[in-house]
C-alpha cells in the first residue's frame, strides 16, 4: 500500500513538473509572434500551441488544457486585448489539444495520437471563425474600426464582401496551417518524446 501510495506521488509529482516546463514553454513562445505573407498585418503566427499538445499527450488531455490556460494567465500580465485575445486562444488551444489528448489517453499509440491531432486542427480553424467573428472583432472594433479591418483583408483579396467571409477565406485556413505546424513539430519530436508519454503508464 505504501509503495502504491509513493508511486502515485512520485507519478503526479513528475506530471506537475512537466506541466509547468511546457507551460512556461508555451508562455515565452507567445512572444515570438511573426507576419506571414497573404495575411493582414494584425494577424500573427505563434508556436505556443504545441507545448499544449505534448502535455496532452504527455499527461492526458486536462494537462493539456491546463497548460494552455497557465500560458494565456501569464499573457495577461501584457495584454493589449483586455484578456479577449486570450480568451478565444485558449478555447482554441482546448478545441485543438482534447481529441488528441482522449484518443491517446484511450489507446496510446502514434495513430491515435496522430488522428486525434489533425481531427483537433480541422475543429481548432472551425472554431477560429466563431471565436473572432463573436468574442475577438468585437472588442477590436474599439481601436480598429471594422471597415477599416474589412479593407486590410480587400487589399489582398477583394473578392471578400464581409468581415464573416473574410475569417472564412483568410482565418480559417490561416488557422488550420497554425495547427498542423504544431500537429508536425509533436510528431517530429514523438520518437523522443515516447519515454515521457509512457512514463505515467508505467507508474500507475
Amino acid at each position: 500500500m505504501a509503495t502504491k501510495t509513493k508511486k502515485t506521488v512520485k507519478s503526479n509529482i513528475s506530471k506537475m513538473a512537466i506541466v509547468g516546463i511546457l507551460s512556461a514553454i508555451a508562455y515565452i513562445l507567445m512572444f515570438m509572434e511573426f507576419s506571414v505573407p497573404l495575411m493582414p498585418v494584425f494577424i500573427k503566427m505563434d508556436l505556443s500551441d504545441f507545448p499544449a499538445l505534448i502535455g496532452s499527450l504527455a499527461v492526458g488531455p486536462v494537462g493539456g488544457i491546463i497548460i494552455a490556460l497557465i500560458k494565456n494567465l501569464l499573457h495577461l500580465t501584457v495584454t493589449s486585448t483586455g484578456g479577449v485575445g486570450e480568451l478565444s486562444n485558449f478555447i482554441l488551444n482546448a478545441v485543438f489539444i482534447l481529441p488528441a489528448g482522449l484518443l491517446y489517453k484511450k489507446k496510446k499509440s502514434k495513430k491515435n495520437a496522430c488522428g486525434g491531432a489533425v481531427l483537433g486542427a480541422v475543429l481548432m480553424a472551425v472554431v477560429s471563425v466563431a471565436s473572432n467573428y463573436f468574442v475577438v472583432y468585437p472588442v477590436y472594433y474599439n481601436f480598429m474600426p471594422a471597415d477599416t479591418i474589412l479593407a486590410a483583408y480587400q487589399a489582398i483579396f477583394p473578392g471578400v464582401k464581409s468581415i464573416l467571409q473574410s475569417l472564412i477565406v483568410f482565418n480559417m485556413p490561416f488557422t488550420f496551417i497554425k495547427a498542423m505546424i504544431s500537429v508536425v513539430i509533436t510528431f517530429l519530436l514523438y520518437n523522443h518524446l515516447v519515454p515521457i508519454l509512457t512514463m505515467n503508464k508505467r507508474s500507475e
